[in-house]
């Protein structure tokens, strides 16, 4: 496993970025802001999590490796989201859930610049989160997100666009 900090970016001490024993590399870009309590955390597959310059990702974040996660620059992320790109199989009723291991990957997640995420969402594998968008609080999110749109509720549907 390797961790490459940029040298201008800032990972607090409370942060815990969990070592992979299957090669998964953790990249933090220039001036980027990873706070305490935020666990990057091994599970599911052995895709790489790549931050962006200038991305801020708040307390209580929980980032799974799974078929990985690409963020882009300038990303913000508000405290309590979770980036599960992984997915257990569970079809086989006579096979416990943990023994019927994961299901193939849908693509990871890719978060292009520019993006706000607000606190407690929780974002899936396949999840496409295009140039700009906003994703409001407590919101579920897989698929691709237009870019420069405004997504929110429970069900999460688009509430604005950026102008």
């Amino acid at each position: 496993m390797s961790i490459q900090i940029d040298p201008t970016a800032r990972v607090s001490l409370l942060a815990d970025l969990e070592p992979s024993v299957r090669g998964t590399v953790y990249r933090i870009g220039p001036g980027s802001v990873i706070d305490s309590f935020v666990k990057f955390k091994p599970a599911g597959g052995s895709g790489d999590i790549t931050i962006g310059e200038r991305c801020t990702i708040n307390s209580g974040c929980v980032l799974y490796t799974g078929n990985g996660i690409t963020m882009g620059n300038d990303v913000a992320v508000a405290a309590n989201c979770v980036f599960a790109p992984v997915n257990h199989a569970y079809a086989e009723k006579g096979r416990r859930i943990i023994e019927q291991r994961f299901l193939p990957s849908k693509g990871g997640i890719i978060i292009e610049d520019d993006v706000w995420i607000g606190a407690g969402c929780v974002i899936l594998d396949g999840a496409v989160l295009r140039q700009g968008c906003v994703i409001g609080a407590m919101s579920l999110v897989r698929g691709e997100i237009p870019a420069y749109t405004v997504w929110g509720g429970m069900p999460m549907r688009q509430i604005g666009e950026r102008t």
